[in-house]
């Protein structure tokens, strides 16, 4: 039920605002989403608003179930009829319908990162006539750059003019060729081109402009450019557009998230209003204090300051580790002596890093410990190769034209059908221009095929075919990939290809679950489709950069996750480990065309995760390549005034600066002896 007054005075007015413009900008734990879905519930409520002329837009999955749950509860069935997606989702929801204007037909498959790379590969075997070894997914990371950036293969140029961005700009065209033939599209299209669509055909930007009246963003800061044209677009003729976001919280620069966004937006929406979040439900004063005064010294940014009704709280202790191994021991020393004092959970403790990289030695000192913990970032489940090879047969199933799952299937489980015989078939459906899946029915126009191979061939496309009209009638979608991974015996080949059996129980296993997800997808759609259900699992994939899904673990362990990954979470107790320069900050904010006032934001953010005490951590030193380098501290930790602060030195550490400083006097004594002769 909603209830307005439960609302502090900033909230109440960015929830009750219904006409014109808005931007909310929400500190970190000031309640953005309860403002949100308040907002959405007054103009359904109190408004008379169509559920059906409401878009809210966010940027993870988890963010928008999160939304939609909260609106059941103050709403209940009322707000049906509402669309709350991701910006994937969104462009699913409008190329649905009209993609065929674009040359693509309905029932398009959405390509993962592998399946792109796998193009990639393609591609550049046909670009690059020296064979030099190029890494695929550098040159996919300029095409997602490109896409974001709505730059077509035809207006890409190489910006630097070096190897890499010359072969990428060749690669360009022929990937997004190979993608069409295949009647797929990846992640970054799903975006440009429902903005193609939108602005070449304007009755249907129309459409979707009288559906979506009242159109609000979420994370806002977090938009890059071909999301924030859409969003344009959309909200072009009412402009009753409500935009939340923290341009403090503006970490992704590097997936291409503009944060200038969000800073002009009063430019882009002439008399919209401002209101401003500064009181935060999460952390103690100390922390906020900490966090105001570090992301002060940022230039380019909307003045704010978080403060709170909860006292100071603890001080932040700050330890002086003498290296990673130390820094290691010491945190997790730290959190079991925490957890036995406070009476706390593992759960409620996380690590927080720059890199990946810095987790190993945690990972060994909590094992040492027997202490459980989560690492956020690992191999998601859908990422795994039986995973991968079970949804290989339904994407061909729901669309033949789907060339890479056509390909990963021909031969798995294994028919006799080789690798040569599959090169021969495709190189002959490429060369006459012609679907992968019809050059199967016509094998025995190949050259150099053997009759026995023609037969496995065709008994290939026959399954196949017959899988594809079975999936064509509706329901019992479970039943029918259960019949189906029997049928070619993915279960006798995980066992017959893995030599443990405890490692191919678990693969077979995992099969079940895709089978289980199928079965819960369908049991909670009224009109599930086996097309669907592929769409929302590589909907999923949105969430990778995200730590996001932490709690559905269910375990009481200590959470490990890299700063990017920790937005939008929070922890009673934080360490934020490796202060130091070159780490946070990164080298390449020092060193290359990097943000430093992007990693300032990424320091604000971690400190920011922390309710009821914060621990940072650095060393002396630490090793490289083999070499145990000296480390400077991090300048964000002069930023942190010191009466916020209680200064530690860890055992090593202490050693080692009274090493130095024994050190330095012998050699001052030394100088002078040699002075005096």
């Amino acid at each position: 039920m909603l209830d307005l007054k439960a609302l502090n005075p900033q909230q109440r007015i960015a929830a009750t605002h219904t006409e014109g413009p808005l931007l909310v900008l929400a500190g970190a734990g000031s309640g953005k989403t309860k403002v949100i879905t308040c907002r959405i519930a007054h103009l359904i409520e109190n408004k008379g608003v169509l559920p059906e002329n409401i878009l809210a837009v966010t940027f993870t999955n988890k963010a928008a179930k999160e939304m939609q749950e909260r609106l059941k509860e103050l709403v209940g069935s009322r707000g049906k009829g509402m669309t709350v997606s991701t910006f994937h989702s969104l462009g699913v929801k409008i190329l649905r319908q009209d993609i065929r204007k674009l040359g693509y037909k309905k029932n398009f498959s959405i390509y993962s990162t592998s399946d792109q790379l796998g193009l990639i590969r393609q591609a550049l075997r046909e670009e690059n006539d020296s064979q030099k070894k190029i890494d695929p997914d550098s040159i996919l990371w300029k095409i997602s750059g490109a896409k974001n950036a709505l730059l077509t293969p035809e207006e890409y140029r190489p910006q630097h003019g070096d190897e890499l961005d010359l072969m990428a700009a060749a690669v360009y065209p022929r990937y997004q060729a190979l993608l069409k033939s295949c009647n797929a599209i990846d992640f970054d299209d799903l975006i440009m081109l429902t903005v193609t669509l939108l602005r070449d055909f304007p009755d249907v930007l129309s459409c979707w402009q009288n559906q979506f009246r009242y159109i609000l963003v979420d994370e806002y800061q977090d938009t890059n450019p071909s999301q924030y044209l859409l969003i344009s677009m959309l909200a072009a003729t009412g402009r009753n557009i409500c935009v939340v976001g923290d341009d403090d919280q503006s970490i992704y620069g590097w997936r291409g998230a503009d944060v200038e966004k969000i800073l002009n937006f009063e430019r882009d929406y002439p008399g919209c209003r401002v209101v401003m979040l500064e009181q935060n439900y999460r952390s103690t004063g100390t922390i906020l204090d900490a966090a105001n005064h570090v992301i002060r010294n940022n230039s380019k940014r909307k003045v704010k300051a978080l403060w709170t009704e909860s006292g100071p709280g603890r001080p932040i202790d700050l330890i002086v580790a003498a290296d990673d191994e130390e820094e290691a021991t010491t945190v997790v020393e730290r959190i079991e002596t925490a957890c036995f004092r406070d009476n706390l959970n593992y759960g409620d403790c996380a690590i927080l890093y720059r890199t990946n990289a810095q987790s190993r030695p945690f990972e060994e000192q909590l094992r040492f410990a027997g202490i459980p913990y989560i690492l956020i970032g690992g191999m998601q489940f859908y990422e795994r190769k039986e995973v991968k090879d079970s949804l290989a047969w339904l994407r061909a199933i729901a669309n033949p034209e789907d060339e890479q799952s056509l390909l990963r299937i021909v031969n798995f489980p294994k028919r006799g059908i080789g690798e040569g015989t599959v090169l021969k078939i495709n190189q002959w459906s490429m060369e006459r221009g012609i679907p992968l899946f019809e050059a199967l029915t016509r094998v025995d126009e190949i050259d150099g095929v053997t009759e026995a191979l023609r037969a496995k061939v065709k008994g290939f496309h026959d399954l196949l075919q017959e899988e594809m009209e079975g999936f064509s009638r509706p329901g019992h979608l479970a039943d029918k990939a259960d019949r189906l991974f029997r049928r070619i015996g993915l279960e006798e080949e995980l066992y017959r290809t893995i030599d443990e059996p405890a490692t191919a129980r678990r693969k077979v296993e995992n099969i079940e679950q895709v089978i289980n997800s199928l079965a819960g997808f369908e049991n909670g759609s009224a009109n599930a489709t086996l097309s669907l259900f592929l769409e929302k699992v590589t909907l999923m994939d949105e969430d990778r950069f995200s730590g996001k899904d932490k709690k559905e673990h269910g375990r009481d362990a200590v959470t490990l996750m890299s700063l990017h990954s920790s937005k939008g979470l929070e922890f009673p107790l934080v360490w934020l480990v490796g202060l130091e320069e070159e780490i946070l900050p990164h080298k390449k904010s020092i060193y290359e065309d990097f943000s430093i006032d992007e990693e300032r934001r990424l320091m604000y953010v971690g400190i920011t995760r922390a309710r009821r005490h914060l621990t940072i951590t650095r060393c002396l030193q630490r090793k490289q390549y083999g070499k145990m380098q000296e480390r400077q501290p991090s300048r964000f930790l002069e930023e942190i005034p010191e009466q916020l602060v209680n200064l530690q030195q860890a055992a090593g550490a202490q050693a080692l600066n009274e090493g130095e400083a024994e050190k330095m006097a012998d050699d001052f004594f030394s100088r002078m002896k040699g002075m005096l002769g």
